[in-house]
């Protein structure tokens, strides 16, 4: 089971703002891209996302589905990725002083990634929660910077 976390600089309204609208999802799910809604209204249980995940040369149709919805709080998703299976991830936002403590949690539910759950598995995928969380951190923080300055005058 591979769980990370970080600490972002915005309160969990900001985030979950981040995480609740599917346009930014391929923004920071890394991988992701031609995201579309697939069923229901996200991030609400049951609703889909349909996107092409990329890894190196090759293209692979994806989809997550809300498996539960606590807003603010948790949003747990099961991805599918075809032949490779499928993935619970579990998102926790707490509050931590004026920011958030978001907590990322992985493993694998079906397929081969189930049974060949192992170390260099374990090891892909704190990468991939490392750059999921970097992004997602950058997400939320770019919606809230104040603009930037014009020139000197």
């Amino acid at each position: 089971m591979a769980v990370r976390h970080v600490l972002i600089d915005r309160p969990p309204r900001d985030v979950w703002q981040v995480l609740a609208d599917p346009r930014r999802y391929s923004r920071w799910v890394p991988g992701t891209s031609r995201t579309e809604p697939a069923d229901g209204s996200w991030p609400e249980t049951g609703a889909g996302l349909r996107y092409t995940v990329r890894a190196g040369p090759w293209e692979l149709a994806g989809h997550t589905v809300v498996r539960r919805c606590e807003e603010p709080q948790r949003l747990e998703l099961e991805a599918f990725a075809g032949r490779l299976g499928t993935a619970r991830i579990a998102i926790e936002l707490l509050a931590w002083g004026g920011g958030t403590l978001v907590i990322v949690d992985e493993h694998p539910l079906r397929g081969p990634g189930s049974t060949l759950h192992a170390a260099p598995s374990e090891a892909l995928l704190h990468l991939r929660h490392r750059s999921m969380l970097s992004r997602l951190a950058d997400t939320v923080e770019d919606g809230h910077r104040p603009p930037a300055r014009g020139g000197a005058a």
